[in-house]
């Protein structure tokens, strides 16, 4: 199997890649001062011979919800938005046109996943017209103007929506689009140059890790095109190399630690913090895990062609991040490696912890 990188990392998932069945696998171990360990192993495409690359871009999937908090977090800092800023208050246009219950539903209802919207709409159909920023608005027009699922911060339920929603806010106070803001709060500042929205690569070029669905077979094309419509973006359409989704990771576990960060150390435990109980907070799974020290992060994204796996332990400054251009179905691998490698940062490789993942498989 072809291998790039560190011989740490390809070690250690060169065996799970192929006991999996994966085209290619890239793996990274982070801390607060950024990427320590890199390494990728595969092919680009299953049926040729063209390795993955340290330079190889990879679709993070619903790993951009952070993302996407983090965007918001600047935004309340600056005054632009409140925690609890209601959708109706940013869109007073629409709001007689919402249900009754949706009246008060906040952005920390959406980034929560505690609004009672449903998981999705039908995008495609919305994608058909008007520009981006026309089409999250018409997501706020036609989520909320349903009934809710449950009371807003009653119950959690996982919603792509909430977060469409929460982009669609801050597309309105900011004037631009959720993607023109992400480049220039998130990505400039921390120099992520290779970051960017959609599928990957030249359509039909073998130039970048190519898609797989579920069963490990080639999707039919490649290119910036193939993935979700680019509406539901703030939920998740971010792509980049893995040492620049490291450089956004080591942000937040610096932000975490108390150090100086994009954010103000209270917004980043404001991230990290449930705020109507359970496990989600702001983009971020929480859960208590021993070979963390105590609280650590967790998201997983997938956008049927591409797995991606983020687990962050500020307690001990670390970061593990899994990737492979497979779809659903790549979840278990990629949580084999995340406890390979866990246990190799902690001293013990031949006692890596049992599966740290399977808590916390949110898409």
């Amino acid at each position: 199997m072809p291998a790039n990188g560190d011989a740490v990392v390809t070690d250690l998932l060169a065996p799970i890649c192929g006991r999996r069945d994966l085209p290619a696998m890239a793996g990274a171990i982070v801390t607060s001062h950024g990427l320590q360990m890199l390494g990728a192993v595969g092919v680009r495409k299953r049926g040729t011979a063209v390795a993955v690359t340290l330079n190889d871009l990879w679709h993070l999937g619903s790993d951009t919800k952070a993302m996407t908090a983090t965007l918001a977090s600047k935004l309340v800092e600056r005054g632009k938005l409140k925690w609890d800023t209601t959708v109706s208050e940013v869109f007073p246009d629409l709001a007689p046109d919402f249900d009754p219950g949706f009246k008060e539903v906040t952005l920390r209802h959406l980034l929560s996943h505690r609004a009672g919207l449903a998981a999705n709409l039908n995008w495609g159909r919305i994608a058909r017209q008007g520009t981006l920023q026309e089409q999250r608005r018409e997501a706020v027009k036609e989520g909320l103007s349903a009934k809710p699922q449950h009371a807003p911060g009653s119950a959690y339920l996982y919603s792509n929506l909430g977060y469409v929603i929460a982009g669609a806010m801050i597309e309105r106070v900011t004037g631009r689009p959720w993607e023109d803001s992400m480049r220039s709060e998130i990505f400039a500042p921390l120099k992520m140059a290779s970051a960017g929205f959609g599928g990957l690569g030249a359509p039909g070029q073998i130039d970048e890790p190519w898609g797989h669905v579920t069963g490990g077979k080639p999707v039919k094309d490649h290119g910036p095109t193939v993935d979700n419509p680019a509406v539901i973006g703030p939920a998740g359409t971010v792509h980049c190399t893995l040492q620049d989704w490291a450089k956004f990771i080591a942000d937040q576990l610096r932000g975490l630690r108390g150090e100086p960060g994009l954010l103000q150390p209270e917004t980043y435990r404001e991230l990290a913090r449930p705020p109507f109980g359970g496990d989600y907070a702001l983009g971020w799974q929480t859960v208590e895990r021993s070979w963390g020290g105590g609280q650590v992060l967790n998201h997983c994204g997938c956008n049927t062609m591409y797995y991606a796996n983020a687990w962050l332990a500020p307690e001990r400054d670390f970061a593990v991040l899994v990737c492979a251009n497979q779809g659903l179905d790549a979840f278990d691998a990629t949580d084999e490696a995340v406890s390979a490698l866990i246990g190799w940062h902690n001293h013990s490789p031949a006692t890596p912890p049992a599966n740290p993942a399977k808590a916390a498989p949110a898409r």
